[in-house]
């Protein structure tokens, strides 16, 4: 496309949520509540897993990464957010807006791999938990975590309009707004998400799947029971992930409606960070445990 008639971008305009006033103070008061539920949560759940011995198993190893990367990828998005609320001109330039970009890929990926590591150590311990310590090993666990991954999105040139219909450096509003020829970029966004999503969902797919027979294969209703509970709540977790990151990105873009878009991002950049510490938390006894041990160690010190 020819660029002679435009001005390179350097920098872009978010057009948020709303551009309502009121509703602007709204939407600031409910997210800055939901963001400090998101960090308290996640935080607590990082200090109790590591301060707690009983929890250094690879489940609460897996857990704790997982409360690591929901407070990243979070925390990439909600304060330039909560602080655009509060500004009439929302200004991001374009090299803190592909380090946002960046910084928020790289922790959905990485939330991806851990949701996978943590179906394959529920199969390895319902499966195999005779070989659990060997299979689960230390190294096993970080060899697990420490999986990277890089994107092409900011190669595309930017010349033309600098609005962006979001409230953070998206995929769709990004290329809806290149001057460059983006069905390259597609394709490559959609092999990669999708080559992330499907090897991620497959590893969890197969290891329920084995999970799944040797539940049925029990005799004990107490025993398929707990084998239930365990893994109830990553379920929980990798339903709700997996099913707004699919709609965001393994769909055309001719699809996309960027309105309807912005509140799904919501919910998986904001509202799933905040509602996994409580998922595991609520539904495991362990941590519960642990919860009411660390507070009566407090209090026991403070009456001292």
């Amino acid at each position: 496309m020819d660029t002679e008639n435009h001005s390179i971008v350097t920098e872009f305009i978010f057009m948020g949520i709303t551009q309502d006033p009121q509703m602007q103070i709204i939407f600031f008061v409910v997210f800055l509540i939901v963001y400090l539920v998101n960090v308290v949560g996640n935080v607590g759940m990082i200090i109790l897993i590591i301060t707690d011995t009983q929890l250094h198993t690879p489940m609460y190893f897996f857990l704790c990464n997982l409360s690591f990367v929901d407070l990243g990828y979070s925390s990439a998005i909600a304060p330039r957010m909560l602080a655009d609320f509060l500004t009439k001109h929302k200004v991001i330039s374009f090299s803190s807006c592909a380090t946002q970009f960046a910084f928020f890929v790289g922790f959905v990926d990485a939330e991806c791999y851990v949701l996978a590591a943590m179906a394959y150590d529920r199969f390895v311990a319902i499966c195999q938990p005779l070989h659990y310590s060997t299979l689960m090993s230390k190294r096993v666990c970080l060899v697990l975590i420490l999986v990277a991954h890089t994107t092409l999105t900011f190669s595309l040139s930017y010349c033309g309009s600098n609005i962006i219909n979001h409230f953070f450096c998206e995929i769709p509003p990004l290329l809806a707004l290149s001057c460059s020829d983006t069905h390259i970029s597609e394709i490559l966004l959609f092999s990669l998400c999708g080559f992330i999503e499907f090897s991620t969902i497959l590893i969890i797919f197969i290891s329920y799947t084995f999970i799944l027979v040797a539940i049925i294969r029990m005799r004990s209703a107490q025993g398929r029971l707990k084998a239930f509970s365990t893994c109830g709540s990553h379920l929980t977790g990798v339903t709700l992930f997996y099913g707004t990151v699919m709609f965001m990105y393994l769909r055309p873009t001719s699809s996309y409606s960027l309105d309807q878009d912005k509140w799904a991002s919501v919910f998986y950049t904001i509202i799933i960070p905040m509602l996994n510490p409580l998922i595991y938390s609520l539904r495991n006894k362990d941590v519960k445990a642990a919860f009411k041990k660390l507070i009566q160690k407090n209090l026991n010190n403070n009456t001292k």
